[in-house]
């Protein structure tokens, strides 16, 4: 009973919390679909000697993934929790200052870079083994990190807007130490979001993908 009493009660927060920033959410979607786009699009103006050089490391790369030679499992799972953390952590301290407005959207726009890059490249070169390709290394971690991105994201914006107007336009001034705590606990509950998808990225990523290439 108190289980689905809290269920309901974090669904209202999550669903008021949206409602109130929707024209942000919207902006930081359009953002990070523009930078999918622009990947996809700097995929297709490298000259061809780079994807030359590309394909053949992912080659190389998938050749030794289907030999067992990667990188020990633990040893990617620290790498990819420690990449993905600093990266949420850039973002979460951003939202403390005054002037980490515009980084954070330059930074979401590069995180859709990245993954149209990534994508575009596979497909571009592998065709339809490709897309398999990125739907068994690519698509399921960011399934669940996207979604996390976007809402640190969202909720450094407001963070670093509420600064703006406390610093700058003198407004009413609220406690900081509430607020401060419940952005920390965002920040932690999001680095929880992380931890399973590094773990599915170290440990089950690499076994999809070794009996894709097998």
């Amino acid at each position: 009973m108190l289980g689905e009493i809290a269920g309901i009660r974090i669904r209202d927060i999550v669903t008021g919390h949206i409602r109130n920033y929707l024209s942000l959410y919207t902006f930081v979607i359009a953002l990070f679909l523009m930078g999918i786009v622009f990947g996809s699009i700097i995929v297709n103006s490298l000259p061809f000697e780079s994807r030359n050089d590309l394909f053949n490391y992912l080659e190389q790369f998938f050749g030794e993934l289907a030999k067992g030679q990667i990188a020990d499992s633990h040893v990617l799972f620290r790498e990819s929790l420690l990449n993905d953390l600093q990266y949420s952590g850039l973002i979460w301290v951003l939202g403390l200052s005054v002037i980490g407005l515009p980084i954070i959207f330059i930074l979401i726009f590069i995180k859709g870079m990245v993954l149209g890059f990534t994508v575009g490249f596979l497909v571009g070169q592998m065709g339809l083994q490709g897309f398999m390709a990125a739907a068994v290394s690519v698509f399921p971690q960011n399934l669940l990190m996207i979604p996390v991105d976007l809402f640190l994201s969202v909720v450094a914006v407001v963070c670093s807007l509420k600064m703006i107007r406390q610093l700058l336009m003198r407004t009413r001034r609220e406690p900081l130490l509430p607020q401060f705590i419940s952005y920390a606990l965002i920040l932690l509950i999001c680095a929880c979001f992380t931890v399973i998808a590094s773990g599915y990225e170290a440990y089950i990523s690499p076994t999809l993908i070794g009996l894709f290439v097998s």
